[in-house]
C-alpha cells in the first residue's frame, strides 16, 4: 500500500511549482524595476553633486553656471542615457553676507555695495546693507524622467527624479 501512495505524490511538486512560479517571477520583476528606479535616483543626485563639486573650486568655475557645470553633471550621469532618460540640469550661484548672527542673501552682482567685510569698513561704500563676510555658493538642480520596463496596473509608467546639491565656493 505504501508504494502506491508514493507513486501518487510524484507530480505534486511540479503542480506546486506551476502555481507558485508566476508569483515568484512577478516578485523578481518588481525587484529589478525597483532597483532600476533606485539606481537612477542615485545617478541624478550624484550628477548634482558632481556639478557643484566642479563649480566650488574657485570663483571662476562658480560663475560658469551655463558652461561646464551642466556638462560635468551629464558626464557623471551617463548611465541614465542607457535607461532611456535625459538629464536636465539647472545651476546657479548664490551669495550671502555672513554677519555672524544671520546670513541674509545678497545679490552677487551688487555684493560689494551690499556686504562689507568688518575689517575693511573704511574702504567700503558709504552705506552697505550688511557688515559681514561675503560667501559664495553654487547650486545644482537635476531632473530626469525614467520609464518603467513594463506597465503595471495602478502604478505610473514613468517617474520623475530630482537631485539637489549646494556647496560653498573656495575663496581665493
Amino acid at each position: 500500500m505504501r508504494i502506491q501512495t508514493i507513486r501518487n505524490d510524484r507530480g505534486s511538486a511540479f503542480v506546486e511549482l506551476a502555481l507558485v512560479l508566476p508569483l515568484l517571477i512577478l516578485l523578481l520583476i518588481g525587484t529589478v524595476e525597483l532597483g532600476r528606479i533606485a539606481y537612477a535616483a542615485i545617478e541624478v543626485t550624484n550628477a548634482a553633486r558632481a556639478a557643484v563639486a566642479y563649480g566650488s573650486q574657485n570663483l571662476s568655475t562658480a560663475q560658469d553656471t551655463a558652461g561646464n557645470m551642466p556638462i560635468v553633471a551629464a558626464a557623471d550621469a551617463a548611465d541614465l542615457t542607457a535607461m532611456g532618460a535625459t538629464l536636465a540640469t539647472t545651476t546657479s550661484m548664490a551669495c550671502v553676507c555672513d554677519t555672524g548672527s544671520s546670513t541674509p542673501s545678497v545679490s552677487c552682482s551688487a555684493a560689494q555695495t551690499q556686504c562689507c567685510p568688518p575689517t575693511e569698513t573704511s574702504f567700503c561704500v558709504s552705506s552697505p546693507s550688511y557688515t559681514g563676510n561675503l560667501v559664495h555658493y553654487v547650486q545644482a538642480n537635476t531632473t530626469a524622467t525614467v520609464s518603467t520596463m513594463f506597465n503595471y496596473p495602478g502604478l505610473p509608467n514613468s517617474y520623475t527624479l530630482h537631485g539637489f546639491a549646494q556647496m560653498r565656493v573656495v575663496q581665493d
